[in-house]
């Protein structure tokens, strides 16, 4: 079977990464096709021969790029058509049709996007999405909240599957050589406690939380992950708090691993996650875990099987700076050690949602061929 991924970037974010992994370990012929011409991930997809067709995309209506698309798919005559994001799966899923492939499926990864928050985009980009997702025959939601918004949406219960998200625990085993190496390069002393958080500076990430809180943590440093819109408030913000000398912006990242490897304890302050994998993949690397929202955790806390070291944080403005000051008292009480790899179970292992996107290509393989603008009906796969 060959399978042709478009995404809209192959910057290093989780949605990018989730293509990586997804891509590693199908059994398939697969190559990607990214709408926004030459990304961090790029590199690291062809190292393991995975061909990458860069394309740029000026805008969600730009025909060029669909034509453009449309050869693409039938020079590699694909059997399965593989969208992820917004102005991918818009622009990718209208290409399939012209260009007669067989069968076309679509991931969505995050509900702050304007796809799944109807109060956040126009009535016009609600239309083309939604046209556009009638010439699939299924969206893969990674989230259960994800899924649910897809609904609110307008996307049929029929047409959406829910398959997690994953991570590779592998990838994220604590070292102290790279600690060494991460917190010399960000001028953090080897014995100075870390608070750490990863994820897009944008003001819904509500890391301003995290800066305010740091303020009443005394001697304890906030390594904030990531680059986005909000990066210039925040600076503001933490010279206004007076810790601009302990709040290190590392930018955005190909790979978290080594900066992980120099935290001590992770935060997550934003209470509008639809995942939180930043989350599980800090537990992966030992780290003991704060959050407001994480549904993989809050699931496993309401079947009375919560995950050692981690802790939810309440609404209370309180919660974070109390949270994070016994943290570090656990901290200095283990003298630095780290805590045992943990998970939230094998639904997120990266193989295991590999293996599930895999049996729904076969699924939808094995139907004949869709007629252009006609939709299979298929019951939701629960992943």
């Amino acid at each position: 079977m060959r399978v042709l991924h478009v995404i809209t970037t192959l910057a290093a974010g989780g949605a990018e990464h989730h293509l990586r992994l997804l891509v590693r370990d199908l059994p398939y012929d697969c190559e990607v096709a990214t709408l926004s011409g030459p990304g961090g991930l790029a590199t690291a997809l062809r190292a393991r021969g995975t061909p990458v067709h860069e394309l740029t995309a000026r805008g969600d209506h730009d025909l060029a790029t669909v034509a453009e698309l449309c050869r693409l798919m039938r020079r590699g005559r694909f059997d399965v058509v593989h969208t992820h994001l917004y102005r991918a799966c818009v622009q990718g899923r209208f290409a399939a049709r012209l260009a007669g492939v067989p069968h076309v499926v679509a991931t969505e990864h995050s509900p702050g996007t304007r796809v799944v928050e109807g109060r956040r985009a126009t009535t016009g980009v609600r239309a083309l999405y939604l046209a556009s997702e009638r010439l699939g025959e299924v969206t893969i939601a990674v989230s259960l909240g994800i899924a649910g918004r897809l609904r609110r949406w307008g996307v049929p219960e029929r047409r959406i599957a829910v398959i997690p998200k994953g991570i590779d625990a592998a990838e994220f085993r604590y070292d102290p050589a790279l600690r060494a190496a991460a917190r010399a390069r960000l001028g953090i002393a080897p014995d100075v406690p870390v608070i750490g958080a990863v994820g897009r500076l944008e003001p819904g990430k509500r890391f301003d939380r995290l800066i305010r809180a740091v303020a009443q943590v005394p001697g304890a440093v906030v390594l904030l992950v990531g680059d986005g819109s909000a990066r210039t408030a925040l600076q503001r913000l933490a010279v206004i708090e007076g810790v601009a000398d302990r709040v290190v912006f590392a930018g955005a990242v190909g790979h978290v691993r080594e900066m992980l490897c120099a935290m001590d304890v992770f935060a997550s302050p934003s209470d509008h996650e639809s995942f939180g994998l930043a989350v599980l993949e800090a537990l992966a690397a030992g780290l003991p875990a704060l959050y407001a929202a994480c549904p993989p955790l809050e699931e496993l806390t309401q079947a009375r099987t919560a995950v050692p070291g981690t802790r939810r944080l309440s609404r209370d403005r309180e919660s974070l700076p109390r949270a994070l000051r016994t943290e570090l008292l656990c901290l200095d009480e283990r003298r630095g050690a780290r805590l045992p790899l943990r998970s939230a179970g094998s639904r997120y292992d990266a193989a295991r949602m590999a293996a599930s996107v895999g049996q729904l290509y076969e699924r939808i393989s094995a139907r004949r061929r869709r007629a252009f603008g006609v939709p299979i009906e298929h019951s939701t796969a629960r992943g």
